[in-house]
């Protein structure tokens, strides 16, 4: 065998006898990995003369890139809403349990609540890679409190807030810092949310539109200052009106800067959408769908009473509501039961359903270079499923890291 020296010690694995998700089309080829990362087989041939020192019979598995949630609350009895104690060990034991359901990066998801719950939990959220020990952290993402009252759907009133005189330090006064947040959902109708919107952009943090009354022109304006996101659409915002389609009307708005693109998040769960407002979004812009699971403490827990910040929350089946009430409050749906419902209810390839929930997230977050392709250089965490979209094996930094026992499915 000739030698792999040249360039680096490290074993290389070649994964056959698999399709892989390349340039939007499931390809028949195999994959190559080394140091956690995916090689070009051709550079590897003919400049190193190398070949690989381990091979994989992948059995005719497809091989996608692994799932990234940029929207979860919480789960398996954890909620990142709720300051304890524990909240480091809470953080990873969901992100070891996501494994399995194809997650390989997530942001984990704060709803609103008082300032003194930011500055406890997020000191304690730190941007870190996946591996054995569970998914990669990307950034918190921060759901309010700035959100509209008339939309506040799961969110308590009581801590919902204002943008005052000076917006900026003021949002800054309520988290406490900055360091580890990646995404923030606010309502861009609100006074002053235009300089907030830039302030955010300029440090690289993604603004999100949500729990809003906004109209159309609002929406477009904040775009133009540099929102990019659209939190769980048609959930918490005005319904879409034909004089007036409100956040909704972005997905074919003209007036997005040139260059940029609007992603907006869905809950692919068959409650919070109907699959024929799911069709309607992802007919009128394919590239700008993310799914997300908004998953809160119950998902993976029996039905009955669970939290979600400061609020009680009933799990009836898949239906989440506020304790006595009928207002839907985060799901219990996995990321990869979403992906095989939307999948379902689309009608879409096998490819556009694994591209909304790795892809497209990656995009968004502007980390495509590295994550949610399978591209050469890019970070080895993909997944191995059927052609059911079921999650055979989990893999992270091309290291295996969760993997369904034979009796499974």
């Amino acid at each position: 065998m000739p030698s792999n020296k040249s360039v680096s010690d490290a074993p290389i694995v070649q994964f056959t006898n698999c399709r892989i998700l390349r340039d939007h089309q499931l390809q028949r080829e195999d994959l190559w990995v080394r140091e956690g990362k995916i090689l070009n087989p051709e550079k590897l041939f003919f400049d190193e003369k190398g070949s690989a020192d381990v091979q994989l019979d992948c059995k005719d598995s497809i091989i996608a890139p692994g799932f990234i949630d940029v929207q979860i609350n919480g789960g398996f009895g954890v909620d990142f809403s709720l300051a304890t104690d524990d909240f480091k060990s809470g953080i990873d034991l969901v992100s070891q349990k996501i494994l399995s359901h194809g997650v390989t990066s997530f942001c984990p998801t704060l709803v609103t609540s008082p300032p003194s719950v930011y500055h406890q939990v997020l000191p304690q959220i730190s941007v870190r890679n996946g591996g054995a020990h569970g998914a990669g952290i990307l950034g918190a993402h921060l759901e309010g409190p700035f959100i509209s009252k008339e939309k506040k759907g799961a969110h308590p009133e009581h801590c919902l807030r204002t943008f005052e005189a000076d917006a900026f330090q003021d949002l800054l006064a309520t988290y406490g810092s900055l360091d580890c947040v990646r995404i923030v959902t606010l309502a861009p109708e609100m006074r002053r949310s235009s300089e907030v919107i830039q302030e955010l952009t300029k440090r690289g943090i993604c603004v999100s539109l949500g729990h809003s009354v906004a109209n159309l022109s609002q929406a477009e304006e904040a775009v133009q200052h540099g929102a990019t996101f659209i939190t769980h659409l048609f959930n918490a915002m005005l319904p879409f009106h034909h004089r007036d389609p409100g956040i909704v009307g972005l997905l074919t708005s003209d007036k997005i800067p040139a260059g940029r693109r609007v992603f907006y998040g869905m809950i692919s769960d068959g409650i919070h959408t109907n699959p024929a407002a799911l069709r309607i979004a992802h007919r009128a812009h394919p590239k700008g769908l993310v799914l997300v699971t908004d998953a809160i403490a119950g998902m993976g827990l029996a039905p009955g009473r669970h939290t979600l910040g400061q609020q009680v929350v009933e799990i009836d089946g898949l239906n989440t509501y506020i304790a006595g009430t009928k207002t839907l409050s985060g799901s219990v749906a996995t990321m990869d039961t979403c992906v095989r419902h939307f999948q379902e209810a689309t009608g879409c390839s096998v490819e556009t359903a694994l591209e909304a929930a790795s892809l497209h997230p990656a995009q968004l977050l502007g980390i495509e270079h590295k994550k949610g392709t399978l591209n050469y250089d890019s970070d080895a965490d993909f997944l191995m499923l059927n052609d059911s979209l079921y999650v055979q094996a989990t893999y992270i930094a091309g290291e295996e890291v969760w993997r369904q026992e034979a009796s499974g499915m």
